[in-house]
């Protein structure tokens, strides 16, 4: 069901957006979250189109949102995260509710003539500091970091990655939609691996 970026991402140089030697944990919740789990492995990737029943249960999520529309990097805080490749900050903001993003960073890119747009949520409120709308970004530059549950919206630390062939208007995308919303989501929100590479 996912669908691919309309150009070939082997034409391009992408850089990680999360950096570790070791092997990656990659986590199923299409059973549920198990913080636990995602605790004891510190180091994991959870999927993009998954269906993750009963994970997001914030009033904002409707009780009916529950396919995720990214991929999510699992980390300890403090971990750096960056730029996937050359572009400037579009929208920034603390989306600040319980079960939120978080601080939130989205940057705009031009990759094969094609506008594409990046969002980096949950992570530290320092990430915010000192980047503005406008602020050229260069690949594998360091954007900020994953901040602390405390600071992200609720979260076990993780970095939520999510690339839009649309502009968002804001710092916002909808990290998770409805089966009814799948499709177009799919449509619009291409599979994050394009740029990102095989990660599972």
């Amino acid at each position: 069901m996912s669908r691919s970026l309309p150009f070939n991402p082997d034409s391009c140089q992408f850089a990680p957006v999360v950096r570790y030697s070791g092997e990656w944990h990659i986590f199923d919740f299409t059973e549920g979250f198990e913080a636990d789990l995602v605790r004891e492995k510190q180091w994991g990737i959870g999927r993009y189109n998954e269906k993750r029943p009963g994970m997001y249960t914030a009033p904002h999520f409707e009780n009916r949102r529950d396919i995720h529309i990214g991929i999510d990097f699992w980390t300890p805080p403090g971990e750096p995260v960056f730029a996937f490749c050359d572009g400037r900050v579009a929208y920034l903001t603390d989306n600040d509710r319980p079960g939120d993003y978080g601080p939130t960073i989205v940057t705009r890119h031009w990759v094969a003539g094609t506008p594409i747009f990046a969002l980096y949520g949950h992570l530290s409120k320092q990430s915010l500091d000192n980047l503005t709308p406008g602020t050229p970004v260069e690949r594998a530059q360091k954007l900020g970091a994953i901040g602390r549950k405390s600071e992200n919206g609720g979260w076990e630390p993780h970095l939520h990655f999510q690339l839009s062939l649309h502009d968002p208007g804001r710092a916002d995308m909808p990290g998770v939609v409805d089966e009814g919303e799948r499709e177009e989501a799919l449509r619009v929100y291409p599979d994050p691996r394009a740029v990102l590479g095989n990660l599972y």
